[in-house]
């Protein structure tokens, strides 16, 4: 979809995007052999222009070029491109504020591999470990995950970014992560209920008691987290191209969800309500 795609370019918008469409200008390769454009002289020498430089910046896998230019709703086009280096992310914290809270937690997924990092053992690996993607892809990661992470280690994020939570809203589909897998009828298993607030609650219990248990659970959801986005954002992709079915564009098959290398301990997960409960501080789902 992405060498269809106009959009980007200055001037462009989706309803000039879709003229071209409609007067045989299919991608970018159209526009600089010199079909006929249903454009002014100044604005077909401008779309020439960006279509060449568009090519150019495919051809480097630029990823972040494309990002740049396209709104938030409409950066889903990149995925078919770049998904061979693309790592899924999520974090868990103490808490929203990332001037005095800490990252607990972090859970990377890269369509073959799950990785985690943990506050106190190897959470500054993920450094190093996130520069080697070209694209990310987050579940309101543009507002929350990036920034903060960005803040609480102090470097810049240089991947393209999807926000699946931007992405399923241009679709009509709105709320959070764990209410848009329920839309699909994806199934936590032994973590289903968890959120993070009560990721927050595991990772005190963990923090003050040492319950080795506890931090399972809490990397378990994290990683759930993480790797559900891959079939999340496949399933967004292959929705949004069913809107532009004059492209013949074939639809990416989703793919096995890979084996939670942590248990969630329900065992655990009742203690720690229980306890909360007891005291009249916790949060009732």
């Amino acid at each position: 979809m992405l060498e269809k795609t106009f959009c980007h370019l200055k001037g462009i918008g989706v309803t000039t995007e879709a003229r071209l469409w409609e007067s045989g200008v299919n991608n970018w390769h159209d526009a600089v052999e010199g079909i006929s454009l249903p454009l002014s002289a100044a604005k077909v020498s401008e779309l020439e222009r960006g279509c060449g430089e568009s090519l150019k910046k495919l051809d480097e896998s630029d990823a972040n070029w494309f990002a740049d230019r396209l709104p938030a709703s409409d950066q889903w086009r990149l995925y078919s491109h770049f998904r061979g280096n693309v790592a899924y992310i999520d974090i868990e914290t103490t808490g929203t504020d990332a001037h005095c809270c800490d990252i607990t937690t972090i859970a990377l997924w890269n369509g073959s591999e799950v990785k985690t990092y943990v506050q106190g053992r190897n959470l500054y690996d993920f450094e190093e470990e996130i520069s080697r993607y070209q694209l990310i892809v987050s579940f309101n990661g543009k507002c929350f995950d990036v920034p903060f992470i960005e803040k609480y280690f102090g470097m810049k994020i240089e991947a393209a970014h999807i926000d699946l939570r931007f992405v399923f809203r241009a679709l009509g589909i709105t709320g959070g992560l764990k209410g848009i897998e329920h839309y699909f009828g994806m199934d936590r298993g032994d973590a289903e209920g968890l959120d993070g607030y009560f990721a927050v609650l595991l990772w005190n219990e963990y923090e003050m008691h040492g319950n080795e248990q506890a931090l399972e659970t809490l990397l378990a959801y994290n990683v759930l987290d993480s790797v559900n986005l891959e079939n999340l954002m496949i399933r967004a992709y292959n929705m949004h191209i069913m809107r532009f079915p004059q492209h013949d564009l074939k639809p990416i098959a989703e793919k096995p969800e890979p084996e939670n290398p942590f248990k969630a301990h329900r065992v655990v997960v009742d203690a720690i309500r229980s306890k909360y409960m007891a005291t009249g501080s916790f949060r009732r789902f």
